[in-house]
């Protein structure tokens, strides 16, 4: 990494920090990002493979800080393929998390609701995912080799938690398949009839590929979905980003107590258990 003044800054102090859990925040999220106790910032645009974002929602920012006991590396925004950057770039947010050292990753994103129960302002942990976003995608191999089954890259072990800070919260919170498409265009109803007979509970045009790239990284991987409207053609209304920024943002406090609530239940040794369920998955 060619690193900037300013980033070389905040990996250097990430060397004494030591980041424990590496947050992304999606379309409309910023304001989780308060709860953290800054210590260095830099724009996206400082950091190597990084870029600012181009789209609104996304303010494109590194911050290393404190939360609820742990050092934690939060990316306010995300890159994505159809902002014209290339998958490297998009996920080199999650390459510069592993590169600082941290070995849980959570993601959050904006997201349209298939599911009957998923309706704005529901939050649902991701289980699993289909991803739509290249030709041929079970040509190319990931953790599990050519021909073998691939295992879900989502923790098991981090969806628990999950679910065991929900319901203390007595926050709803759903659990379902994620579809990630490219964009930038939202789907025809006739798509998302189509990835609902496929199984999927919501779409979105992220996360897959980060999520990918942080398992294969070794990292405990967690990822929650904001349904902000439902997908196209499951509601009178008309689709547009304003709603889905609005709709997010109205989600943050919530969204902000359950990351705080699964930060609090980590322990030191929740980032071996990926490689456990790896190798359990790949025996």
């Amino acid at each position: 990494m060619n690193a900037t003044v300013a980033f070389a800054k905040l990996a250097h102090t990430a060397q004494t920090l030591r980041p424990e859990v590496a947050l992304v925040l999606g379309s409309g999220m910023g304001a989780v990002a308060r709860r953290l106790q800054c210590v260095e910032s830099v724009p996206f645009g400082d950091v190597p493979d990084l870029t600012a974002p181009s789209v609104i929602g996304h303010g494109g920012t590194l911050t290393l800080g404190e939360w609820a006991g742990r050092r934690v590396l939060v990316f306010e925004g995300r890159l994505h393929f159809y902002e014209g950057h290339s998958w490297r770039s998009v996920t080199a947010p999650v390459q510069t998390a592993a590169y600082l050292g941290a070995k849980v990753l959570l993601l959050t994103n904006a997201a349209g609701g298939i599911h009957d129960t998923l309706a704005p302002g529901c939050l649902m942990a991701i289980r699993d995912h289909i991803e739509w976003t290249r030709p041929y995608c079970w040509r190319h191999p990931g953790r599990g080799g050519m021909g073998p089954a691939r295992p879900s890259p989502y923790s098991p072990h981090l969806l628990k938690l999950l679910t065991q800070s929900a319901h203390e919260l007595d926050m709803e919170l759903h659990e379902g398949t994620y579809a990630a498409v490219t964009g930038p265009c939202y789907e025809t109803p006739a798509e998302i009839r189509a990835l609902r007979t496929w199984g999927a509970d919501a779409v979105g045009m992220s996360t897959a590929r980060e999520v990918q790239a942080g398992f294969d990284r070794g990292m405990s991987v967690a990822a929650i979905s904001c349904i902000t409207n439902r997908a196209a053609g499951l509601s009178a209304s008309a689709i547009n980003h304003e709603e889905v920024l609005s709709s997010a943002a109205g989600q943050a406090d919530r969204l902000a107590e359950l990351i705080e609530s699964v930060m609090l239940k980590l322990t030191e040794e929740d980032a071996t258990l990926v490689s456990a369920q790896r190798g359990e998955s790949e025996a």
